[in-house]
């Protein structure tokens, strides 16, 4: 019958292979550690640490503080309205978007200080024979109708509870 090969490694010494490893980094990962270095001094002469140490000695403090600030009714509603812009902004198209502040660079962003003299009642009234005007007067419109028709939903809800 066959007869089994005996195996014997030899012990491993974890300790003298860390050391090994240890030994070998600063040659292999010089120009890092020095970059590390070097960042380490930044930092402490900027105060990083001691202001780090501070906020860690003071965690408590600051966690009731910006709990405090975080519960408020103005941070409450900051939070919701900013949901509800990031929803608004995904809805609309972004050529649409680029055409309305394309009209507001070239409308406002020449000026320090936009000095719009009002037209008078004839002048105004010759505008209109162009179509892009007539063309953003109806978006304006469908814009206020159904901002109305938002508003009227909202205060027959809030009526009906």
């Amino acid at each position: 019958m066959a007869q089994p090969i005996p195996l014997e490694l030899p012990p491993q010494d974890a300790r003298a292979e860390l050391r090994r490893r240890l030994e070998e980094a600063p040659v292999a990962y010089a120009e890092a550690l020095l970059d590390s270095y070097e960042m380490l001094q930044q930092m402490h002469a900027q105060g990083v640490f001691e202001m780090l140490r501070g906020a860690l000695g003071a965690k408590d403090r600051m966690v009731e503080a910006v709990a405090g600030a975080a519960s408020s009714d103005e941070a409450v509603r900051a939070m919701r309205n900013g949901i509800i812009l990031t929803k608004m902004l995904g809805a609309i198209n972004p050529e649409v978007l680029q055409c309305i502040a394309g009209a507001a660079g070239e409308t406002l962003g020449c000026y320090d200080k936009p000095i719009i003299e009002p037209p008078g009642l004839f002048s105004l009234l010759s505008q209109f024979r162009h179509k892009e005007l007539r063309r953003s007067i109806a978006l304006i419109n469908r814009f206020l109708e159904k901002l109305g028709e938002q508003m009227h939903r909202r205060s027959k809800d809030q009526g009906s509870s």
